[in-house]
C-alpha cells in the first residue's frame, strides 16, 4: 500500500467500509476543503446510476462545500472512470490527490491536474 498520510488512510477506511456494506462494485471516499468527509458506493438502480465518486461529490456539493482536497476510490479495476475525473477537477479543481485501488489494499496515488 502507498504511504498515506492519516487523514488519506482514514478515507481509504470509510471507501473499504461503505463498499463492504453496501456490497457495491465500488466505494469511494472524498474530503472537502474545509474537512468534512463523504463517503459512498455506487448507485445502480434501473432509473438511476452514479458512480461512488459521483455519489461523494453530489453529497459535498449540496452540503455547501467549495472544493475537494482528497479523494478515494476502490473498485475491482482499480481506475476513475473518465467522466469521474472530469467531474473531479471541475468541482475540486487542480491539486486534489486521487488515490484509487482494489478493496483489498493497494493503492496509487496521483493529483489532478
Amino acid at each position: 500500500m502507498t504511504e498515506l498520510s492519516p487523514e488519506d488512510q482514514k478515507l481509504v477506511t470509510l471507501a473499504r467500509a461503505t463498499r463492504s456494506r453496501t456490497g457495491g462494485p465500488e466505494g469511494a471516499a472524498v474530503r472537502d476543503s474545509d474537512g468534512r468527509t463523504y463517503a459512498a458506493a455506487t448507485v445502480a438502480l434501473p432509473s438511476l446510476s452514479i458512480s461512488a465518486l459521483g455519489v461523494c461529490i453530489s453529497m459535498a456539493l449540496s452540503s455547501g462545500s467549495r472544493g475537494l482536497e482528497a479523494a478515494v476510490v476502490l473498485g475491482g479495476d482499480g481506475q476513475v472512470a473518465p467522466l469521474d475525473l472530469q467531474t473531479l477537477r471541475e468541482f475540486g479543481g487542480t491539486g486534489v490527490v486521487v488515490h484509487v485501488g482494489d478493496p483489498g489494499g493497494t493503492v496509487s496515488t496521483s493529483t489532478t491536474t
